[in-house]
Parts: structure tokens; C-alpha cells; sequence
């Protein structure tokens, strides 16, 4: 009896013991992964995705909020994407996209932690009102394409090498050739658009969302937006486009892929031309943005 009581007590130490170093497996394993979620980068929208890869590589997860075929303007985040958050050291912003305002305050709550970057910050911005307050200036309705125009884009991987160097400083010089590669990209790109479009300074073009405003300004071209303010157009700035296009022999409208092609249909029936749609959310940006001068160049 003896002998049977001294297993009994063995194998309840055993099980004891065991149930110990289950539990500290668990806590090291929580502990490690915790430190595998903290190397999470999250951004807004599909191009920063390739920026932030372009410097990084594959030393950090990024983590999308705005999927593929969704608009920056009216996306809703789904609770699922709150978990990703929740994992992220530091969140991208491109700037005001209608998403990032509505969902700013739920994104920092899902994780008080995580830094939040605005990209746009000291870019020149394009705005519909600017006013001088003081010593500040005060800008409303700005134009949220940053990311069409690669001088832009160059300024923003600045930012994007600054932050990352101090999440991953042992990684410091690897950024900071990506970067330079990045950034002599964005130069290269610059020229060759510009020696594109030079022979075509001044043209004009019509869109339906006015996504092309800081690619416009770069090179010289007028864009014209059929929405004014984010809203569909009045019967009256319809008119004024219309005739405008007639004058000019205007017989394209470009609208996004994330639009429905039927919004563009009566303009273009007035007008007598097509629809093209080009995609400003391409992660392809590089080649994406080659692809928009050809289209426009061959419409022009």
C-alpha cells in the first residue's frame, strides 16, 4: 500500500510539475510573440505599402487598412482589422483621405501605443482655401494625392527611413541605402515624366474625383474635376465642363476604378467620348504612373 501511495504522490508531482512548465512554455512563447507583433508597420493605403517595403524589405509586416478596391474616402473598418492595430508599433497616415478623419480616434484607441505619422506633413499641400491666422496658415479642404507627384513621394520616404531607423536602429545603414536607391527612383521617374509631358504644358484634362491635382501641378497640365467638393457635380458646373470640353475637343473623361463607370456616362455622352479608368491606388506606383501619362499623352 505503501508503495502504491508513494507513485500516487510521484505522479501527482509529476503532473504538477509538468503543468508548471506547460505554463512557462506558454508565457515564453507570449513573450516572444509579442515581440514578433511589435515589428508591425501599419499604412491607410495600397502605394505606402510599397514605399515602406521599398525601404524595409521584409523586416517588418505592413499592415493594410484600406483592402483593394475600396475608397479612401468612405471605407469602413472591419473589427477583424482592429487585432493588426492592435500589433502595430507605428501607423503611416497619408493625410486627409475622408477614412483616416472618420476613423482616426477608433484606430489610436484599438492601440494607445502605436505612433501615428502624418505623411503630409511638411509637404506643400494644395488646398481649396488658404488663409493666413497669425503666424500659421490655415488650410481647408486639402487635396489628400500626395502620392501621385514622386517629388512628394521622395519627401515622404524621408520620413518614412526617419521613423524606421528608430524602431530597427541595428538596421540603420540597410534603410538608409534603400532609401537612396528609393529616392534616386522617384528622380529618374520626375525626369522622365517631365520630358513626357513638356511637349504638352498647359493641357487640359477632365476627370471625374480630382485625384490627379498634385500630378497636375508637377507638370503643367490643368486637370478638371467633374465632383467639386466631394460631391456630384451641379447641373451647372456640368454645363460649364461640358462646354469647356467642346471648346477644347476634350473627348475623354479618366475616372478611378473604385467609381462606377455609370457616374461618368452622361459627361461623356455630351461630350461624345469614353470613360477611361486609371487606378491611383496601383501598388505598382512606378510603373502605375507611366501608364496615366501614356493614357493621357495618346488622349491629348
Amino acid at each position: 500500500m505503501e508503495n502504491i501511495k508513494n507513485q500516487t504522490i510521484m505522479k501527482q508531482l509529476i503532473l504538477v510539475l509538468f503543468a508548471v512548465l506547460l505554463l512557462t512554455a506558454c508565457g515564453t512563447k507570449t513573450s516572444k510573440d509579442q515581440n514578433e507583433e511589435a515589428q508591425v508597420i501599419t499604412v491607410s493605403i495600397l502605394p505606402q505599402r510599397t514605399f515602406v517595403q521599398k525601404i524595409v524589405g521584409d523586416d517588418f509586416e505592413v499592415n493594410l487598412l484600406i483592402p483593394p478596391g475600396s475608397s479612401p474616402a468612405a471605407y469602413t473598418l472591419r473589427p477583424s482589422q482592429l487585432k493588426d492595430i492592435a500589433k502595430s508599433s507605428i501607423w503611416f497616415r497619408i493625410g486627409y483621405i475622408g477614412f483616416e478623419h472618420s476613423w482616426k480616434d477608433k484606430v489610436a484607441e484599438a492601440n494607445t501605443d502605436m505612433k501615428v505619422v502624418d505623411l503630409a506633413k511638411g509637404l506643400d499641400l494644395i488646398a481649396d482655401q488658404v488663409e493666413q491666422h497669425g503666424d500659421h496658415v490655415h488650410m481647408d479642404g486639402i487635396d489628400p494625392h500626395t502620392w501621385l507627384s514622386p517629388v512628394l513621394v521622395k519627401q515622404m520616404a524621408k520620413t518614412i527611413l526617419d521613423e524606421v531607423v528608430q524602431l530597427k536602429p541595428e538596421r540603420a545603414e540597410t534603410y538608409k541605402a534603400n532609401y537612396e536607391q528609393f529616392a534616386a527612383t522617384c528622380d529618374s521617374l520626375d525626369q522622365a515624366l517631365t520630358t513626357k509631358l513638356d511637349p504638352y504644358k498647359n493641357r487640359k484634362f477632365i476627370v471625374f474625383h480630382p485625384s490627379l491635382s498634385y500630378y497636375a501641378r508637377e507638370y503643367h497640365l490643368d486637370q478638371y474635376s467633374l465632383e467639386s467638393g466631394g460631391k456630384e457635380p451641379t447641373p451647372s458646373h456640368l454645363k460649364s465642363v461640358v462646354d469647356m470640353a467642346n471648346q477644347e475637343d476634350i473627348r475623354v473623361i479618366y475616372i478611378q476604378s473604385e467609381f462606377d463607370r455609370e457616374h461618368a456616362r452622361v459627361f461623356a455622352d455630351e461630350i461624345k467620348g469614353k470613360i477611361i479608368q486609371i487606378w491611383p491606388l496601383d501598388p505598382d506606383w512606378e510603373a502605375n504612373l507611366i501608364k496615366i501619362t501614356d493614357l493621357l499623352i495618346d488622349n491629348f
